[in-house]
This record gives C-alpha cells, structure tokens and sequence, in this order.
C-alpha cells in the first residue's frame, strides 16, 4: 500500500486560501457588518424621532382641546370670548421621561388665534408645538403645527 503525503509544490493536489484571500474576505465581511450596524443605529434613531413626534403632536392636541372647550358666545349679555391669546400664553412640557438625569425632550406650544370674519364670526386657531431632536447634531429643531377653525358656540 502505497501513502501519497500532499506537498506545496507546485502541480502538487494541495488547495489552501492564501493570505491575501483571507484579507480581502475579512474586509467584505467587515464592510457587511458595518453595513448592518449603521442600518440598525439609523432604524433605532428614527423610531426614536417618530415617538418624539407623535408625542409632540399628542401636546399640541391637548392644548388645541383646551381651546375648543372655551366659550364663545356673542349673544350673551355680556358677550363672552375666551378665545384670545391672553388666555393661552406659550408653555412648556416635558415629551418623555428620561431614564437617568434630566435630559428629557421638553416642547413648547405657541398659540395663534387670528379673526377671519365678522359675519358670520369666524376665528383661525393655530398650534405649534416646538421640540429638539438631540440625536441629531447639531440639534435640530423641528415643529408640529395644527389648525382648525372655529366659530361661535351659538
């Protein structure tokens, strides 16, 4: 019985990777997992603004809900108008709860309240709600606004 030892010679059944095949593979597969890393961090950034906004939409609601329960009534005696800016002045909260410290994302509501008409009686409600992103430098600022129109109670 006759054992045949495979040799690096050339012409020689012997197959490996050379050096240099193995550099390059290590760079494909760290271009790939790069690749997947920064698609992970940008998924997890952008869901991350996502909630911001919908938060900041959910404040801006709540002070365009404020503003539709006040009266408006022009035939009372005296005439009542609770829809002035006087009664809505700018405010501020907080979108989340930050886990540690105090770098929690606060948001500002700014109110516009503009005469449209006299007849028939017709006022233009604007909201705004102002928030910073920090995950985006340099921070960004980025505002929801809602409007609605609203005429009197009667």
């Amino acid at each position: 019985m006759i054992v045949r030892i495979p040799t690096n010679q050339p012409g020689s059944s012997a197959k490996a990777f050379t050096f240099v095949e193995v550099l390059i593979c290590l760079w494909i597969v760290t271009l790939i997992f790069t690749g997947i890393l920064y698609a992970y961090v940008q998924s997890a950034r952008r869901a991350e603004w996502s909630a911001y906004s919908l938060a900041a939409q959910a404040f801006g609601m709540m002070r365009m809900e404020q503003i539709r329960s006040c009266k408006w009534d022009l035939q009372a005696v005296p005439q009542v108008d609770q829809l002035t800016t006087a009664y809505f002045p700018a405010t501020n909260g907080v979108l989340d709860m930050p886990i540690a410290g105090t770098n929690g994302v606060v948001a500002t509501n700014f109110t516009y309240i503009t005469v449209i008409g006299t007849n028939p009686p017709l006022k233009k409600i604007q909201v705004d709600c102002v928030w910073t992103y920090a995950a985006m430098r340099p921070w960004t600022v980025f505002t929801n606004t809602i409007i609605t129109y609203r005429a009197t109670d009667n």
